[in-house]
Order: C-alpha cells, then structure tokens, then sequence
C-alpha cells in the first residue's frame, strides 16, 4: 500500500490481481487495465476458427479465456477476453468436438463444465459414494480429456475418477494410490509439531494427492498417474488393474513431488516424468524418460541449469525429437529428444508453470505465473534444424499457411487504458537460417580498428563510407510478406517508399498456392540459397455478401494497375516539362544576345502550361479553403483503387469510374505529347542562341 503526503485521499494498493488507486479514502477506485501480470497456473487451447482461443487458471483471480489473435489492426485488447470461472482458478480444459465447451477447475477439484454459449457453468466434481472415505483433491487438480473419446475425462483425487459424458457421472477406476497420512501428524522441520503452532490449512493444499494424469495417444486404456508424495502408477487396461512406481526407482527422494507425467505420443510403452523436491530444499531440475512402461528409466536433464525447477514437458505432435520444457526460468527446447536443452529467447526468466501446443497452427503457448500468456507463433521450423540444414549456407523453411483478411480498426480511444498484445505478424511468415554471412567493407574495417585499438595505433581515417543497411545476419530469423502484389506506384529518388498515409505496397492476392526463394545480396551479386517452397493463402472468412470473383478481381486489378503506371509516366513527363520551362525562362536572361521574342515564346508556353494543369488538376486556391472544383483523373483513379481495398472486389461504382479516368487519360496523353513536342522545339531554339549549358539536357 502507497500513500501521497501532499493528497490524504490517495491510496494505491497492489494485490494478486494487479493495482487500484483511490482519490477519496477508498470509497471509490480505479484499476489499472494495461498491466500483464496474471500469475497463471495451466493453459488450455481449442482449435476456434478463425483464431484458436487460450484457456487458463490464475491466482485467486478465477479462470480466463480468450483469442491467440484478432483481425483488428492494433492487436488483442482485454475486451475479447472473458472469465470463465471464480475462485484462484487451476487448470483448464478443452473439448476437442465442441469449441464452445471447455473445462476449469478452482482449487482442490471444483470442476465445471462450461458452456461459452450460455456462460453457464455446470459443477461436475465427482462426489465419494455412500460409504466412501472423504476425497482429497490437491490445490491444483489434474484434469484430462481423453484423446480416445471426447466425450471421455478424467479427474484424480488420492485415487483416479472416469466420467463416459462429460462429467455428468463418474467412476473410481483406482483405489488410493498415496500414503493415506494424517497430515497433521507428519513432521514440520524434523519433527511433529505443537498443535497450537501456526497453521495454514484452509489456505494449504491436500497432502497424500494424485498430481498428475496422462493417457497414451497410442494405446487407449494406458493411463499415467503422479502423487504428490513420491509414486507413479500405470494401468494399461483402463484401471482395472494398476502398477506401483515408487519415485526411488528413479533414484530419487522418497517422498519427491511429480509435477507431471506424459505418455508419449508415438510409443505406446515410453513415458516422461518431471518431478520437484524443492520442499526438501531441492531445487534440481528432475526430468526422467522410461521405454519400457516404467520398469527402468534415464534422466534427460542433461545441460538444464541447476536450481532449474522443471514444472511441464510437451513433446512435438510431428517430430518425435523436438521436446519443450516450461521451468521455473524461462522455456527451454530440445531438438534432439533431450540430449541437449537450448532456452527459447523472448520469454521472460521467470516461472513458467504450463505450456501445451495448439497443433493446428504449430504454436506453443506458455502460462507464466506473473506475466500473462506467451505465444511462440509457427515453431515448425525446428522440427527440420538439423544439423545437414543448418550447415547450409542458406535454408528456407516451409511456412503455415497464411490467413488472408484486411485488418480492421475499431477498437475506439482508450487512451492507455487497456492492455494491447501484438497480434501475429500479419502475411505470410518465412523462417530461414544462415549458416553464414559475407563481410562488409564496415565491419572488415571495424575488426581492423579493433586489432589496432588493442595495440593503442592510429586509426586511419576511412573516407566517406556510404551507409548500408544490413538485411543479413548469421543464425535463424523470420521475414514476412504482407500478402500484396508488388507496387505500382511510381520509384522515386530521396523519399521515403512509405509514410502513415502512404502505403507503398499494391492490392491484395487472391487465396492460392503460392511459392517462396531464398536469396543473399552482396555489393551486387546476387545468390540463390534456397527454394522454392510453397505454401498456401486462404482466406479468413467468407463476407455476407458476394462479392466479385478471383479471376473479376485479378482482371480489373490488371486493368488498373496498366492505366496506373500509364498515367505516372505522363505526370511525370508534365512535372518534367514544368521543371524544363523554369530552367529555359533562366536560360533566356543568359543568352549572348538578349532576345524579348524568346522571352515572349516561354512566356506563352509558360501560360500554357499552367492553363492545362487547371485544366486537369484540381484549381489550389479552391482547395487551400477546401472548396470542391471538379473531378479529376486522380479522382476518378481513386474511386477504381477502392475496388482492390476488400475481399468483395470492384463493384460497378469502381469499374465505371476506372472506365472514365481511361476515357480522361487518352484525352491528357494526346495534349501532353503536343505539348511535349513544342517544348523540344522551343529548348532547341533557346539552345541555337547559345545559352550556358541547360541542366537537364545531359550532353546532347
């Protein structure tokens, strides 16, 4: 809590959902919007077209959900999100069937079924028979849907519980598989403790729980399960019979906590098991493998940092090699099955408590417990970095497909009021690696200066160096195309290609496949590294109305951009001619024989000129009071270019006016070359009178 000497009113509190302030002693209150740091403890994903939605528990904030991405030009505000429970929030889970229904958890197993639909929120907690011992669920349940049957889940307690629909009813298919304690009674810092010493049990979790579920992809029926008190269980029968895995056959303490368990998912007898021992003040990184449905197991920790609690493990749904981690420090990544570990860059070093892939789109979401959700967009070029790739001088990896949509703006002022993510890159998103990268004359230079800085020598003075902009570097990178045909506005020297009311790209494509190549630029040559790779555009949606189709859209585009390129090149021919005029009208002072019939010739063209630029261009005086004059050619143009802007195409507004601006142009090129040839003629008599050398007139 903060206080303002110079404001009693003031307040500003922070709490586990983030900062409010008060301007009147706490009887009203503001919170801020614009701040990510939702500590989430799992995340979930469903395959939601156009853009798959995230799913995840927070800390004492409830559950959320919400879209990986939008169609809106700044990115995805808090507005499209939504809760979708109370209470701290645990894990969530999604209906591989229904997008519209999905799975959360408060603490110690409160299970809901929710509906998005409706937003209700149906409790489906699974209830001990009559009879039955009380169930002890731990503070963050593990809940699964079976990848066999949708219909299929799966909650644990100390022992496993099955439902066949969606949790309407349910089955004990295990008996307790923890040590059934009296927690009360078991030893804090080496021994029982007084009754009347501190306790927190309303806020602690369950002890003596099942932590962790996973069933085989490969083998219906071959469930895992974890305990928060050091045993793994496997039943390969769909829990009529299970096997006991003490965690000191992994030659670990015997009470060391699983924090998770995965079946593989493409060998039925493979298993990968994380674990922690951080309350026994162990904080190494425990990862371990088994091939043979537990009987023995390696640890594939390997090179992960000491101290590195590793908390989750995903294996690639393609590539059997390609694992990630989410630890207490960041998310690492293995391209080898383990054998050596990499921490992915751009995730922040703290702790990441889930990740999970959304396979459809070939992106890893991160849940990080104190910054939001992290996405990975399209990682799919790590499943081909091996070693003969990355060993090529070049190598262009095959992209997803791209989603084809005019992005929309209607998000409104909020000042800074909300929370912006980025969306994804828009277009088609390339991926390449460069093994390596010739030099440049500045960096020769720089390593040059180096050697003779270490030996305290002059340093000579290079010379004027032109500036050169480095698209290159060695390693991996990304480059995106924006999904637009090549411009065809006009090139010009000493300006920008683009500013915020200029958009120097052309139209949009129409959806196909369409083929990419990698190539390197140096002092001129060029060389081909890699391609080509295809990969498709498709749209994003369909509109409401029909619109014109591909081939009508791609035939008036080309009608367009012909009468386009056409009309820049007469503009620029009459700019030219203005320029030329300016320059005659100087010559004309400078000539060896002073000549007022020459003065009186450029004088006339000089007003001929101006008269046709009245003619065809919108009259200045009008439009310094913003005053309309007349439609012009580039009007006329304007209005045709709009037909290109959406996916509906050019409508018969847009074709008629592309039909009058040709119907105008034809008549503007006739009065421009006539004017054109006059102006030769008139250079050539200035020039007979010999003037100083005309700029412009090269060495003819």
């Amino acid at each position: 809590m903060a206080f303002k000497m110079s404001d009693p009113d003031y307040l500003m509190v922070g709490t586990d959902a983030g900062i409010y302030e008060s301007f009147d002693a706490a009887k009203n209150w503001h919170y801020f919007l614009n701040l990510p740091l939702t500590q989430f403890y799992k995340v979930a994903v469903n395959n939601q077209e156009p853009f798959y939605h995230i799913f995840g528990g927070t800390q004492d904030n409830g559950s959320a959900g919400g879209p990986s991405a939008t169609d809106e030009e700044y990115g995805i505000t808090n507005r499209v999100w939504y809760k979708t429970l109370i209470a701290d929030g645990h894990q969530s889970a999604t209906d591989p069937v229904y997008n519209e229904i999905m799975y959360a958890t408060t603490q110690e197993g409160g299970f809901h079924r929710v509906d998005l639909t409706t937003g209700e929120q149906v409790y489906i907690k699974p209830q001990p028979l009559d009879g039955d011992p009380y169930e002890r669920f731990n503070w963050d349940t593990p809940i699964l849907v079976s990848p066999h049957n949708p219909a299929k889940i799966y909650i644990a307690s100390q022992r496993v519980w099955e439902s066949e629909n969606r949790g309407d009813s349910w089955t004990a298919i295990s008996d307790d598989q923890t040590r059934d304690e009296n927690r009360i009674e078991l030893p804090i810092l080496g021994r029982k403790q007084s009754w009347d010493n501190s306790w927190d049990v309303k806020a602690m979790s369950q002890y003596n729980t099942i932590t962790s579920l996973s069933e085989s992809p490969v083998q219906e029926g071959l469930i895992w399960s974890g305990t928060d008190d050091g045993f793994i269980h496997v039943t390969t029968n769909g829990g009529n019979s299970w096997r006991e895995i003490p965690v000191t056959n992994l030659g670990l303490p015997e009470r060391t906590f699983v924090n998770d368990i995965k079946a593989d998912l493409f060998d039925a007898n493979t298993v990968y098991v994380s674990l922690d021992n951080h309350k026994e003040g162990d904080l190494s990184p425990y990862l371990f493998k088994s091939n043979d449905l537990g009987d023995s197991w390696e640890s594939i920790s390997n090179n992960i940092p000491d101290r590195t609690l590793i908390w989750r493990f995903v294996q690639d749904h393609v590539n059997k090699n390609l694992f990630f981690l989410a630890t207490e420090f960041g998310i690492y990544t293995s391209l080898n099955a383990g054998q050596n570990w990499q921490k992915l860059p751009g995730t922040p070093t703290i702790s990441f408590r889930d990740i999970v892939i959304q396979e459809r789109e070939n992106d890893l979401v991160g849940a990080s417990f104190g910054r939001g959700f992290f996405v990975l967009d399209d990682y799919s070029a790590l499943r081909e970095m091996t070693e003969e790739n990355l060993s090529k001088k070049g190598k262009l990896f095959k992209p997803r497909d791209a989603k084809l949509f005019k992005p929309r703006n209607s998000l409104g002022n909020t000042g800074g009021q909300f929370y912006i993510a980025k969306n994804p890159t828009y277009g088609a998103v390339f991926t390449y690696h460069l093994s390596d990268v010739p030099s440049t004359s500045k960096s020769k230079r720089m390593r040059s200066e180096r050697i003779l800085n270490k030996d305290m020598k002059d340093i000579p003075f290079p010379g004027h160096i032109r500036n050169i902009k480095k698209t290159a570097s060695k390693g991996s990178g990304k480059i995106a195309w924006n999904l637009r045909h090549k411009s065809y506005y006009p090139v010009r020297a000493g300006r920008s290609q683009s500013s915020w009311y200029y958009n120097p790209s052309g139209p949009y494509v129409t959806p196909g496949e369409y083929h990419a190549e990698l190539f390197m630029e140096k002092d001129g040559t060029v060389e081909k590294l890699d391609g080509p790779i295809s990969f498709n555009v498709k749209p994003l949606r369909k509109g409401t109305l029909e619109g014109s189709s591909y081939d009508e859209y791609n035939s008036f585009r080309t009608k367009l951009s012909s009468l386009y390129i056409d009309i820049s090149k007469y503009e620029d021919e009459f700019r030219l001619m203005d320029n030329k005029i300016q320059i005659l009208e100087k010559a004309a002072m400078q000539l060896e024989t002073f000549s007022p019939e020459m003065l009186k010739k450029i004088a006339d063209m000089k007003n001929k000129y101006n008269k046709l630029e009245l003619e065809y261009e919108s009259n200045p005086a009008r439009d310094e009071i913003g005053e309309w004059d007349k439609v012009t050619l580039s009007t006329r143009i304007r209005i045709a270019m709009q037909g290109l802007s959406t996916s509906y195409g050019p409508t018969e507004l847009n074709i008629s006016n592309l039909d009058i601006a040709q119907k105008m142009f034809n008549d503007y090129k006739v009065v421009i070359e006539s004017l054109k040839s006059e102006l030769e003629n008139l250079e050539k008599e200035v020039k007979d009178l010999n003037p100083p050398h005309i700029s412009g007139s090269g060495i003819n």
